[in-house]
């Protein structure tokens, strides 16, 4: 039913396209001179024609449009033949009605036209049955192509090109609105667009058997050097002469263990065998550092030297001069303290750089105060009491400013309120601070030794922030007090506190030497005192080397450890010197934090000249580090000869941590008493997290010495060139000799290199050997002793190796290296960044600051 309507109406159509025409023809004549409109209108042949319904010419037959639509399957074409002309008939039928007028086929054109027809089913067909198979069937992400020419050369498989992994791109528009009234109305809000990529892919190549490439290519990747790795690599057949070709992210190993070569390297190599020689060359740049670490009886040691101008500074601080000048006293009966104080309770504010306004106020500090002698007050302004320990009444500071500056205690009162303090010499930023909103710390944020009284913060002061306390202690049964708590006023009020640390740095002034500077760190943490050592050198010129000792004067029979009072005590703390660093947790070390500290105030100081005696003293003493800034006490280089020198281990375990990440596998090599070890047998690797893990307990368990060498990425962007040469010659199976040789070069990033960064241009070469044989007459002979029982063939392995390491200089137009530049002596604060201001005080010089 439904055909026979669709007839009807194609019937239909065909009807009125005859009608249509009929009355076209009609038109034909008209008035001379007049042209029709649709005359005018130009006909545009399509682009790509279709066939027609209807065949009407024998052309049409012929007609294979590009693109068209399937024709319905009630519209058909029939053929018949008719015997009288030997002709063929040609009808166009929409079901059963006839819609094209009929046209005849000579016998050779119908035979033309249906073996044409033939071919375009016969060629349909085969690619259906081609595409159902699915072997060659076209893949974007996995293109194969058969190039025969290329098998001869590259061997069977043709090319195929493999891609895998995913991308995705994000779009979005952010606006960032801040109502901040200290910017201007265009600044408050930005609008901008964000583009967020991510690619994860990887392409693999292979042409034949000997060719194949590998790509990888990670945007999210942790280090630059994990983004884009890539690999080209050519093998050849066993009788050709090479061996393989490698491009890209490549690597190389020697037959030398003194010689190692590269795991991460970024180059050309190439293996080439003639004979019995094999030859090994490399071009290469070099992405990573070598470095070892050892570990004895499961316990890592790290070797440590520290100068003696690098102590920790702007990070340990006495409370007041009467602690930092009795120290040497109260310390120096260890294990015993004999300052008889303890400090029951402390507040202690700093610059509030975070900003964090939980427990924040306004404090006024100042450097004198609680100060007893008058030789630690910074102006004689201020007149001491008499009191023999810190007090807010120690001197007259206290008591004048709550009462003849009462409008101190105000926040935008205070800077006018104590200007007339100038007239003495008492200035802002050097002898007092007003801090607004200053942060207390929290008591995770600081170490306090209560009986010598010094605080050790856990992060170092910048050089403009300031540093401000008010404790309480008790001393022989009474309280004292210094600075003003923050519950002893009110909120609106501002505390009035110690300052240890002001803006302003300066060796002039007495608060200068309450910053400690005996304190060193050895960079780790939760050192333990098994097996730690540490030993003091001084770098002796005349003999070209390093002691322990000083041969001058009074400490003639004495080592360094034992003059600054570091050896006094033996392993059961008994006054006995033993020759060993004394570690008291807490007092000498601490151990969370790994920081060594003096029980002497000035430990290369005066008391070093004291202690030798003579003229001699002033010579070695290095009273420069204490009296001067570090960078006016750098300078004194004969002075500065002194060094501390020790190892520490971590805890007892199976695990040795190589404090690096993302470590390139197969560079990790561990060797046991000069014993290389077996990975995944004797020991693994975590190359994320750079943490060997020893599986054979036995070498744990005997304390054998337990090495661990390794490259490390380098987070550098200096360039370093790797030029590698290795030969290896194989007289029998059994007995070979090799040679290699490796150039590094390194290339600075200016022309500028400052001392101790000094670029490499180093060669390095040597030869190595090896020997093995069996002897199954040895084994014989020892199965005839009785309970012997052998049934490995007895083995000889004889190795020997030599290498040498030739220093190069390196070639450029300056051979120069900088101690300094002062070029990081300047701060630059864009004009233009308003986060970088704030609003100030009006200057004194001007009159508008007593408003």
């Amino acid at each position: 039913m439904g055909k026979r309507i669709f007839s009807i109406y194609i019937l239909l159509v065909i009807s009125g396209i005859s009608l249509y025409s009929a009355f076209a023809a009609s038109q034909a004549v008209r008035p001379a001179g007049q042209t029709p409109a649709s005359d005018t209108i130009p006909r545009t042949p399509s682009r790509f024609p279709v066939a027609k319904t209807s065949i009407e010419t024998f052309d049409d037959l012929h007609t294979l449009p590009p693109a068209d639509l399937k024709t319905p399957e009630n519209v058909h074409t029939d053929f018949e033949y008719d015997a009288k002309t030997n002709c063929y008939v040609v009808r166009t039928k929409v079901g059963d009605m006839t819609v094209s007028t009929p046209f005849m086929l000579t016998a050779d054109e119908y035979s033309d036209y249906t073996f044409k027809k033939s071919m375009q089913e016969y060629y349909r067909a085969k690619n259906a049955e081609n595409f159902a198979k699915g072997d060659n069937e076209f893949d974007f992400l996995d293109m194969q192509f058969n190039v025969q020419a290329l098998d001869k050369v590259f061997g069977p498989g043709g090319v195929r090109l493999k891609t895998s992994g995913s991308m995705s791109l994000t779009l979005s528009l952010v606006t960032n609105k801040i109502d901040n009234p200290a910017l201007a109305e265009s600044a408050r809000k930005k609008t901008y667009f964000d583009f967020d990529e991510k690619i994860q892919a990887t392409i693999n190549a292979s042409v034949g058997t000997k060719v194949g490439f590998n790509m990888t290519y990670n945007t999210d990747a942790t280090f630059d050097f994990d983004a884009q790795k890539m690999s080209l690599k050519y093998e050849g057949d066993e009788d050709q002469i090479i061996k393989t070709i490698e491009g890209g992210n490549i690597s190389m190993t020697t037959g030398s263990t003194l010689i190692r070569g590269g795991t991460s390297l970024f180059g050309l190599k190439t293996t080439l065998q003639f004979g019995k020689l094999t030859v090994t060359g490399l071009v290469s740049q070099q992405e990573t550092d070598s470095k070892t670490v050892s570990s004895e009886g499961g316990s890592q040691t790290t070797e440590f030297e520290i100068g003696v101008d690098a102590y920790d500074q702007n990070r340990h601080f006495f409370l007041a001069h009467y602690f930092r000048d009795n120290y040497d006293q109260f310390i120096a009966r260890l294990p015993y303290i004999t300052s008889g104080i303890t400090i029951n309770r402390i507040e202690i504010w700093v610059t509030n750089k975070q900003g964090s306004y939980d427990n924040a106020r306004n404090i006024v500090a100042f450097a004198d105060l609680g100060e007893t002698q008058a030789g630690n007050l910074a102006s004689d302004h201020w007149t001491t009491s008499g009191a023999q320990y810190p007090t807010n009444s120690a001197n007259s500071l206290y008591n004048e400013i709550i009462t003849s500056y009462p409008d101190a205690r105000y926040i935008n009162q205070a800077t006018q309120a104590l200007s007339p303090l100038e007239a003495y010499g008492i200035y802002g930023g050097e002898d007092y601070a007003k801090i607004e909103s200053a942060r207390l710390l929290s008591s995770s944020e600081y170490t306090l030794n209560s009986q010598l009284g010094y605080v050790s913060l856990n992060s170092q002061l910048t050089s403009d922030e300031v540093l401000a306390v008010a404790f309480e202690y008790t001393k022989n049964g009474q309280t004292y007090q210094v600075g003003e708590f923050a519950s002893d006023i009110t909120d609106t009020e501002q505390s009035y506190v110690k300052m240890l640390k002001g803006s302003t740095v300066t060796n002039k002034k007495p608060i200068w030497h309450l910053m400690m500077k005996n304190v060193y760190s050895l960079g780790a943490y939760q050192v333990e005192q098994e097996n730690f050592r540490l030993n003091i050198y001084y770098q002796n010129d005349s003999v070209g080397t390093n002691t322990a000792y000083l041969p001058v004067g009074n400490i003639k029979e004495k080592t360094l450890l034992q003059v600054m009072n570091l050896d006094r005590l033996d392993n059961n703390q008994e006054t006995n010197s033993d020759g060993i660093f004394d570690y008291v947790s807490g007092y000498t070390i601490l151990p969370s934090s790994g920081r060594i500290i003096f029980p002497v105030v000035e430990p290369f100081g005066s008391p070093l000249q004291q202690a030798i005696g003579g003229p001699e003293g002033a010579r070695y003493a290095y009273q420069e580090l204490y009296d001067s800034t570090l960078t006016v006490a750098k300078q004194f280089a004969d002075k500065n000869k002194f060094i501390l020198k020790g190892e520490y281990q971590a805890s007892n375990s199976a695990e040795i941590h190589l404090n690096a990440f993302n470590i390139p596998r197969g560079s990790v090599r561990v060797t046991a008493g000069g014993v290389t070890l077996t990975e995944n047998v004797d020991y693994t690797v975590d190359y994320n997290m750079g943490v060997v893990t020893i599986l054979n307990q036995s070498y744990i368990d005997s304390g054998t010495n337990i090495d661990v060498s390794f490259e490390n990425q380098s987070l550098s962007m200096q360039r370093k060139t790797l030029v590698g040469l290795d030969l290896n010659y194989a007289f029998t199976p059994d007995f070979n000799l090799g040679l290699t040789l490796m150039h590094m070069k390194e290339k600075a990033l200016t022309e500028k290199v400052n001392m101790g960064s000094e670029v490499l241009n180093n060669t390095l070469w040597g030869f190595n050997t090896s020997y093995n044989t069996e002897f199954q007459w040895l084994t014989s002979w020892l199965n005839k002793i009785p309970t012997v029982t052998a049934t490995v063939p007895s083995r000889l392995s004889l190795t020997a190796e030599f290498a040498q390491l030739i220093p190069g200089e390196k070639k450029n137009a300056s051979t120069l290296s900088y101690l300094d530049d002062f070029e990081g002596s300047q701060t630059t604060i864009d004009i233009r960044t308003p986060y970088s201001w704030t609003l100030s005080a009006t200057p004194s010089m001007f009159v508008e600051s007593a408003l």
